[in-house]
């Protein structure tokens, strides 16, 4: 399993819209790539205990890290659209390197090829048509192994 601090490390040095990076396009981009790590080798990439709330799948976990990693990660505060606070993460070093397994670089890549072209809107929407979102009730944890073991007998059916 990866440290969240090379999770985000491999997603900011990869992702090419850099200005696209805020805490909130980030948070949700490692939940798909724990998802969809789950579904290919039955365990996330990253340790987090996912969270369903107002804004879907959401954890402090990732801004918490980049906060903490001052030397490797930069977080800037800014206001969105609609007036309200924004987190945008920048990576400091460019050389680092991540250590990643061939699965968890793959998960990511994947995220990262299936969401560089969308806005927002279509963004989001991927995050809310995932299997544990649309099966489970708001405010409660996401367990992702069993998830993908319901999601997984749902398609046999």
């Amino acid at each position: 399993m990866a440290t969240i601090k090379d999770t985000l490390a491999y997603l900011l040095l990869q992702y090419p819209h850099k200005s696209e990076l805020s805490n909130a396009r980030v948070t949700k981009m490692v939940y798909l790539a724990d998802w969809h790590h789950v579904l290919k080798s039955d365990r996330q990439v990253t340790e987090i205990l996912w969270f369903y709330d107002n804004y879907g799948p959401f954890v402090w976990d990732v801004k918490d890290t980049a906060e903490a990693e001052k030397s490797l990660f930069r977080v800037a505060s800014s206001t969105n659209f609609f007036g309200n606070p924004k987190f945008e993460f920048e990576i400091l070093d460019d050389n680092y390197q991540p250590r990643l397994s061939d699965s968890e670089r793959e998960s990511l890549d994947h995220v990262i090829e299936s969401t560089k072209r969308l806005g927002w809107d279509s963004f989001i929407r991927i995050v809310y048509s995932t299997y544990p979102i649309v099966s489970s009730q708001r405010y409660s944890f996401l367990n992702l192994q069993k998830k993908a073991a319901e999601y997984r007998q749902q398609k046999t059916r």
